[in-house]
């Protein structure tokens, strides 16, 4: 290139630097532009609630091109086709802000001791309720789907309003010092399972939606293991929490569904509060804008699966400082608590569990046994059978057990237990006399919250199925505790599981 050709050369390059600046300028101002529009938005559809709203032609949801002459029609409301039994307007309020016209959520106080003080948890987007909302999300967890399914399809009335007569708890529990602790519980609402009642004032005075995000109930379990157990003398019929020789269990459950106190839970696992908005917005395909536009709004109903907890003996035994616990913390493995896969050892280990909580609870104590969904370590079902694949399709060893699973996942394990004591506060527990479980996920997140743990114990080598030993023998190496021998990196190569050989394929 010739020397007389770099003048125009320089020039071109600083015309297109010039482009670069004022299209990010510009881009700038049309962002700015937009979140006034969607401000104003957001005041026009309250205005508009107060008044009639004329009838609009259903069209595909699609953004308006172009302000109207007085409030705008913005980007932020779209309109789609309205349900045919819905008293609701056509239009949809993407997102609200801090201090918009017509927005009042109901004071929310947590950690405070009055329920009163406290407030209720207020989260859902009906006519009467979305303005004083104090909550993102919904509820229902990941069963909030369905709940839209419903209504979307007509099976369910948009103004329902659940009959709560006869629901309360079947069993007492607390209060106790903890519910009022938020450093203690940022992951459920303490007044979960009192709430219809002890905010029935905003339910018939406001018409707010407040519904219950714990329920307790009493039941029958039978399982076949546990009548073995009784024909081999490990388990005695009382009549009382061993109920006859078929082995059926008298129990008390608790579901719960997760609430989260966004500062408190970000300070569990140690981040920013800021950050951990963003991700769980960013993360869910922009499935939540108020964790981003609503920072006042301090408590999130994420889209996950919740818990149940199953205790045997008398409720009040568990937070009894003179009475022993058993504990067996368990993270759902639908192929082997339900199917009996042979591939781990859950099943055998939650067995374990129920029968060891059932003898302590017949000794005078507690026995408690607290499910958690969370499938596959928390990756999922898709996730963990495509581990499977790779590993049975290849030289299924202990040594590579965990690699399989990062190398598709990109973590071993997303289960992330920081959360999981909030439960054991939540029931009063202020130490474990027995833990079931050789994790130290677990056991190090509940010391970390003040619960101490006197006896760890690990599943009996007698009820580990043949081909689980590559995941025990992994997991053994990998740290988790063990009263039995840690093998060398050697021997875990050696720990081979079944192939494919029995499977037509």
């Amino acid at each position: 290139m010739s020397d007389s050709n770099a003048p125009a050369i320089d020039q071109i390059l600083n015309i297109l630097k010039t482009l670069q600046t004022d299209q990010k300028q510009l881009a700038a101002a049309v962002d700015a532009i937009n979140g006034r529009v969607n401000a104003l938005s957001d005041i026009k559809e309250l205005k508009d609630n107060a008044r009639p709203v004329a009838p609009v032609r259903p069209v595909l949801a699609t953004a308006s091109a172009s302000p109207s002459q007085d409030e705008g029609a913005p980007p932020s409301e779209v309109q789609v086709p309205k349900r045919a039994s819905s008293s609701t307007t056509s239009r949809v309020i993407l997102t609200t802000y801090p201090g918009q016209g017509g927005v009042d959520p109901v004071v929310m106080n947590w950690g405070q001791q009055d329920p009163e003080n406290r407030g209720p948890v207020v989260v859902g987007r009906g006519s009467t309720t979305i303005r004083r909302r104090n909550a993102i999300g919904a509820h229902g967890g990941s069963y909030s789907i369905y709940h839209a399914l419903a209504l979307a399809i007509n099976e369910l009335k948009p103004d329902h309003k659940p009959d709560f007569t006869n629901t309360e708890p079947a069993a007492t529990i607390g209060p106790f010092p903890q519910w009022y602790d938020s450093k203690k519980i940022v992951a459920m609402d303490p007044f979960g399972h009192l709430a219809p009642w002890l905010y029935k004032d905003y339910i018939d005075k406001e018409g707010l939606e407040i519904r219950p995000t714990i329920a307790i109930t009493k039941a029958h379990m039978k399982l076949p293991e546990m009548e073995q157990s009784v024909r081999e003398g490990r388990l005695k019929v009382d009549g009382k929490i061993v109920v006859n020789e078929s082995g059926e269990l008298a129990v008390t459950k608790f579901a719960v569904e997760p609430v989260w106190y966004l500062p408190g839970v970000a300070e569990r696992f140690g981040v920013d509060e800021g950050a951990l908005r963003r991700s769980l917005f960013e993360n869910t395909g922009g499935s939540f804008p108020e964790l981003i536009t609503r920072p006042d709004i301090k408590v999130f109903l994420p889209p996950i699966g919740g818990l149940t907890v199953y205790t045997f003996g008398d409720v009040k035994k568990m937070s009894d400082p003179d009475a022993k616990l058993a504990l067996r913390v368990h993270d759902e493995c639908n192929g082997s608590d339900v199917f009996g896969s042979d591939i781990c050892t859950c099943r055998p280990y939650l067995l374990f569990g129920i029968e060891e909580a059932v003898k302590e609870a017949q000794n005078g104590g507690s026995g408690v046994v607290i499910y958690f969904r969370k499938e596959g370590r928390a990756l999922g079902e898709v996730t963990k059978y495509l581990v499977y694949n790779a590993r049975k399709r290849g030289a299924d060893r202990a040594s590579e057990y965990f690699k399989r699973t990062e190398n598709i996942a990109g973590v071993k394990d997303m289960r992330f237990q920081a959360l999981m004591p909030d439960i054991l506060h939540w029931l009063g527990i202020t130490k474990i006399d027995r833990m079931l479980s050789m994790s130290n996920m677990k056991h190090d997140a509940i010391v970390e919250q003040g619960i101490p743990i006197y006896e760890r114990v690990p599943i009996p080598d007698d009820m580990i199925p043949a081909d689980s030993r590559v995941e025990i023998d992994a997991k053994i190496h990998a740290g988790y505790f063990t009263t039995g021998k840690t093998l060398t990196m050697e021997e875990l190569s050696a720990v081979q599981g079944r192939a494919w050989e029995d499977v037509d394929h």
